[in-house]
């Protein structure tokens, strides 16, 4: 029920589920990685990327937790998986539900037509990509 795109700032190493995953998996208090930082910040540019996609006309927003399931978790495998290849960004970014996903919703959650989602990701990755290859003053 996102009422904006959500660009996180930070994944934590923990999965504790409040509820079990499509698979029944119900992780509790668990290490994402066992023995792994307690955290890993977002290297994408992320006021950059809220400006760009405010410039689009889409409402975006920085996000202080992904939670502690499975984006969490996605997010955390990606950056210790970037952490010895600090030269690729990588962050994780949480989108509002489609309007076919809203329907099924009790209370008629925000969301976010396709096309928009589209435009965000592809303002996103230009963004990202664009900040990556410009010269470091």
């Amino acid at each position: 029920g996102r009422a904006a795109i959500s660009l996180e700032r930070i994944a934590i190493n923990l999965d504790d589920a409040r509820l079990p995953d499509n698979a029944g998996a119900h992780p509790r208090d668990l290490p994402v990685v066992a023995g792994g930082p307690a955290a890993y910040w977002s290297t994408l540019p992320l006021r950059a990327l809220v400006a760009s996609l405010a410039a689009g006309g889409l409402s975006a927003e920085l996000s202080s937790s992904a939670g502690t399931f499975v984006c969490n978790h996605v997010f955390y495998r990606l950056m210790h998986a970037l952490r010895r290849r600090p030269h690729v960004p990588g962050g994780f970014v949480h989108l509002p539900v489609t309007p076919g996903q809203a329907v099924r919703r009790a209370g008629a959650p925000p969301h976010l037509e396709t096309v928009a989602a589209s435009r965000a990701l592809e303002l996103i990755l230009a963004t990202a990509v664009g900040r990556a290859a410009a010269p470091q003053a």
